[in-house]
């Protein structure tokens, strides 16, 4: 069966199909020697390379999808590699074969928190499109306070360089007069856009934290620098709001009592 290139090569864990998109219309991807074209299909049955190496074109299925959570300390990159050799999340993270991580979204060098990574480049991709609407929440530390305009503002939506910004939720968390804490919902994922939202009131974030991505929050016992699988559970819910079936291999298995209610 014939498919888009960028959605096969996503499907084998390269990267979203976004991603995949920006190689082809670069000319990374060949497609039996030649440069592949946006949009255009394949069968797996061809000869596809990615930066002059050939793509394994075993079906996905063999290879069950993995996905974890990983507490990302703050001082980590999130690129696969840095010329200044700063260490990057990627370090951390499980050694794959024939498979390769996908981040989903992005936390920048100075913000830590829950960051999830998986192999399946359709549920990367599902996860960070605009039109999905996943929100991430954030522990935000700020110093001083921010006054009611300035909390009407954030709630109610501001104007930055990129477009508006608008929290679906922001509220007063605790703090001292020196440092105050705030919740934070967005249902984006704009380059250090809550640090310039806060700015664009006249504030200065001090200290920043995701602590949720859809329905997954940052695990209480998970340290920082460390990783762990998502459990079915969790799995079943990230598919859910993807938009996405889950895979065959998480999903809740029927026992013979209840099959043969529904025979019945």
């Amino acid at each position: 069966m014939e498919e888009r290139l960028q959605k096969w090569l996503a499907a084998r864990g390269l990267g979203s199909r976004r991603q995949a998109e920006e190689w082809i219309r670069a000319g990374r991807v060949c497609v039996d020697g030649k440069p592949a074209t946006l949009g255009q299909k394949v069968t797996g049955h061809e000869q596809i390379s990615f930066d002059g190496r050939l793509v394994r074109a075993a079906d996905p299925a063999v290879q069950r999808p993995r996905t974890l959570v990983y507490h990302k300390p703050a001082g980590e990159i999130c690129t696969r590699s840095d010329p200044e050799g700063r260490r990057t999340v990627f370090d951390a993270l499980p050694r794959l074969r024939g498979q390769r991580w996908v981040g989903v979204g992005r936390l920048d060098v100075q913000t830590s928190g829950l960051l999830i990574f998986t192999t399946d480049g359709e549920l990367a991709n599902r996860l960070m499109h605009p039109g999905t609407g996943v929100e991430r929440e954030y522990a935000i530390r700020v110093q001083g306070e921010l006054d009611d305009e300035a909390l009407r503002k954030l709630r109610n939506g501001i104007e930055l360089d990129d477009g508006r910004v608008q929290f679906r939720r922001f509220q007063y968390d605790g703090g001292d007069a020196a440092n105050r804490w705030y919740r934070g919902v967005l249902a984006e994922g704009r380059n250090r856009v809550v640090r310039r939202a806060i700015e664009a009131v006249g504030g200065r974030v001090s200290r920043l934290i995701r602590v949720r991505f859809g329905p997954m929050a940052l695990p209480r016992d998970l340290p920082r620098g460390r990783h762990r699988e998502l459990r079915p559970g969790e799995l079943r819910d990230l598919y859910r709001v993807a938009g996405l079936p889950a895979p065959e291999h998480i999903r809740p298995r029927r026992n013979a009592f209840d099959r043969r209610r529904r025979r019945g």
